[in-house]
């Protein structure tokens, strides 16, 4: 078994600890004995054909004034050692995928990376919707301005999105009538030179866009409704939606059971599913959220789950 729990993520001293779910790990891993490693991912480097880093020890407590303390720094290969959790936050930039394939190289030297650098890169947290074609809101991927406005035309409604964000940036709800709608779509696909989407408005979005987590591609038994503000009609909690826990439902099953297999063959042990009524819009693979809200509220030890999984 690692005897070290490294964590790539971003910086430490900038989280809210009561919402973070890489300090839930933190916390999880120190309490089952791992020494914990803290770097940010810019702290990776390759030395011939060795995955290295320099990282700092850390300690962590649940106390929202004082939550860690960074020790000694390190500098060393990653191996076999070492249990490596990549949690930083998108955008999935080119520094980004260039850490995944280091730490593909630290994969191959033994290390345990969570999750898979491959699936990092392969599972775009918007496109691999497209593996379940069955499940999601219609949904259209392109460049072309005229293809995004008769998208929106057609449904009435559509909401217009970027394929690298997280937390609700850069999302736009957009109408045909809407008179600002050739500067969104300019702006999202930088005057037709990249790749943004546009999916079908679903009113669902009023009862909570749905994070549902899955631990080695099983669903934990509960849920949290994002449900949005009355001043925006995006359910993420950085954008002031209010965070309901609930059990997960039929709809909610469904879709887990169908994703869950795609995820373990994927490499991908922790991932976060958004579901609004019951449809999938995102898989979420590179640090999803919420369990320290469902731990709170349900008396559930989420990052327990995830290291028996591991460690089994």
């Amino acid at each position: 078994m690692p005897k070290y729990l490294v964590m790539v993520m971003d910086d430490i001293a900038k989280i809210k600890i009561a919402k973070d779910t890489s300090f839930a790990l933190l916390l999880e891993g120190q309490r089952r004995g791992y020494r914990l490693r803290y770097l940010n991912e810019d702290q990776l480097f390759l030395n011939g054909a060795v995955a290295c880093t320099q990282m700092r020890s850390l300690q962590v407590q649940d106390d929202p004034n004082q939550w860690f303390e960074l020790g000694e720094e390190e500098t060393r290969p990653l191996g076999a050692d070492d249990l490596v959790m990549m949690r930083a936050d998108p955008p999935v930039d080119a520094g980004y995928l260039y850490a995944t394939y280091l730490l593909e190289r630290a994969e191959r030297a033994g290390a345990r990376v969570v999750n898979r650098p491959r699936a990092l890169r392969d599972c775009n947290e918007k496109l691999a919707i497209a593996h379940f074609p069955d499940l999601i809101p219609d949904t259209l991927v392109t460049s072309l301005a005229e293809r995004i406005r008769s998208f929106v035309k057609e449904r009435g409604k559509a909401v217009l999105k970027p394929l690298d964000g997280m937390g609700g940036r850069g999302i736009f709800l957009a109408s045909a009538a809407d008179p600002n709608l050739n500067v969104i779509i300019e702006t999202l696909t930088s005057n037709g030179s990249q790749l943004a989407m546009a999916q079908q408005f679903l009113p669902g979005i009023a009862d909570g866009d749905k994070r549902v987590l899955m631990v080695h591609g099983q669903p934990v038994p509960w849920m949290l409704a994002r449900i949005p503000g009355s001043q925006d009609f995006r359910g993420n909690l950085a954008r002031g939606g209010r965070g309901e826990g609930r059990p997960i439902g039929k709809a909610e099953r469904k879709i887990a059971a169908a994703v869950g297999p795609f995820l373990v063959e994927n490499g991908v042990e922790f991932a976060g599913l958004d579901v609004i009524g019951d449809r999938l819009t995102e898989i979420n693979v590179t640090s999803p959220t919420c369990v320290r809200e469902l731990d709170q509220q349900f008396e559930t030890n989420i990052a327990g789950t995830l290291f028996d999984a591991l460690e089994a």
